[in-house]
C-alpha cells in the first residue's frame, strides 16, 4: 500500500483516479462535526458552502435538515458541540467551505472523513477495504480572503495522524505529515488550540468546539461516504 498527501481540492483532483480511497481530513470543524454526528447514529449530507436556498432544496429532498451556516444559537450547525444532542436516525445536511466540498469531489475513490478523533480507526478501515492498493490522505487547508489555499497545521497533524496509523509506504509529502504529528507528541492539543483556525473559534466563544476536535483517537467511527451521506462504516 503507499499513502499520498495532498492539499484539498487540487489534490483531490490530482489522486481521485489513482488511489482505492481518500481519507479527508478537516480538523476545525467539518471532519470533528461529521465524527461527533456519524458516532451518535446520524447520517451527514455534504453540501458546498454558500447558498442557503439550495442547501434548503436539497435538504427537502433528502428529508434532512440544514445545518446552520451560523454556529451561534442553539441550532444544528458546523459545530460540533451542537451535533452532540442528535439521535440515531437524524439526517443533517452538513455545508462547509473545505471538507463538504472535497467529500463531494472523490468521483470513485471511497471516500472517509477523518479527524484526531478517530484517526486510528479510519486508518484501520481503510487499510481493510483497499486490500494493498493505494490511499489518499487530503488534508483540507481552509482559505484566505482572496480565496487561495491556506494550508492548515490542525490538518497537516490530523493528516499526520491517520498516515501514522495506515502505515505503508508513503510519499515524500505523507511522510512529512507523518513525522509533523509524531514530532508534535503530546503537544499536538495546544498546537491546534493555538493554530490560527483555533485562536478564531476560541475568540468567536467557540473553545468547547476545539477542545473536542484536540481529542486524540477517543472515538472508534468510520464515517464513509455512501449515497452521498456520511454513514457509520
Amino acid at each position: 500500500m503507499r499513502v499520498h498527501c495532498e492539499w484539498g481540492l487540487a489534490g483531490v483532483h490530482a489522486l481521485r483516479d489513482r488511489v482505492a480511497a481518500l481519507i479527508v481530513v478537516d480538523v476545525l470543524s467539518f471532519c470533528t462535526a461529521v465524527d461527533i454526528a456519524v458516532s451518535r447514529g446520524a447520517v451527514v449530507y455534504p453540501f458546498p458552502y454558500g447558498d442557503a436556498t439550495a442547501a434548503e432544496v436539497r435538504a427537502k429532498h433528502l428529508g434532512a435538515v440544514a445545518a446552520s451556516p451560523d454556529r451561534a444559537g442553539d441550532q444544528v450547525s458546523l459545530s460540533p458541540a451542537s451535533l452532540a444532542r442528535l439521535n440515531a436516525g437524524d439526517k443533517i445536511l452538513l455545508p462547509s467551505p473545505n471538507g463538504s466540498r472535497l467529500s463531494l469531489e472523490g468521483g470513485g475513490a471511497m471516500t472517509m472523513a477523518a479527524s484526531l478523533r478517530n484517526a486510528s480507526a479510519v486508518a484501520e478501515h481503510a487499510r481493510q477495504l483497499v486490500g494493498g492498493a493505494d490511499v489518499a490522505v487530503i488534508p483540507a487547508g481552509e482559505r484566505w480572503a482572496d480565496g487561495s489555499l491556506r494550508p492548515a497545521i490542525e490538518d497537516l497533524l490530523g493528516a499526520g495522524a491517520v498516515i501514522a496509523a495506515l502505515g505503508g509506504v508513503c510519499t515524500a509529502e505523507a511522510e512529512l505529515a507523518r513525522r509533523a504529528f509524531m514530532a508534535a507528541g503530546g503537544d499536538v492539543a495546544d498546537l491546534v488550540a493555538d493554530s490560527l483556525s483555533g485562536r478564531e473559534l476560541t475568540g468567536r466563544g467557540f473553545a468547547r468546539d476545539v477542545e473536542l476536535a484536540v481529542e486524540i483517537d477517543v472515538s472508534a467511527t468510520v464515517p464513509l461516504l455512501v449515497n452521498a451521506g456520511y454513514r457509520r462504516a
